[in-house]
């Protein structure tokens, strides 16, 4: 039997895991951290995927590069309203970040205490 694995990324400064610290700006982020959780609500996996353009993704569309990982949902402290147009139509929940660091969001994710994030921001920074 196959356990459902939800799949989680965050835009980051670093790629230390759990111990990275989250970007202010979704797009423009160093390196997106790639978490797997199980159907238990444990951590299975985590990975960081460097950001290789200046809006992952490239092409006009930054998501482009995120859909490629199949999330789940998303953790940021904002995004352009483009960009987040484009994930909730693809169905990945865009949430609200409420630390600085990728532990505490995961753990935050795992109680369900993260608000869904409804509207883009316009403004080039984050916060």
């Amino acid at each position: 039997m196959n356990k459902k694995i939800e799949r989680v990324v965050i835009p980051t400064m670093d790629d230390r895991g759990l111990g990275s610290r989250l970007s202010e700006h979704f797009g423009r982020a160093p390196y997106f951290t790639v978490i797997e959780i199980d159907e238990e609500g444990e951590v299975t996996r985590v990975s960081s995927i460097p950001n290789t353009s200046e809006h992952f993704g490239g092409a006009g569309r930054p998501p482009n590069g995120i859909l490629r990982l199949k999330p789940d949902a998303l953790i940021t402290y904002g995004m352009g309203p483009m960009a987040l147009e484009i994930f909730q139509r693809e169905r990945v929940a865009v949430l609200r970040a409420n630390s600085s660091h990728v532990r505490e969001v995961v753990e935050a994710y795992r109680e369900d205490r993260l608000q869904e994030l409804t509207e883009g921001c316009h403004q080039a920074r984050h916060r």
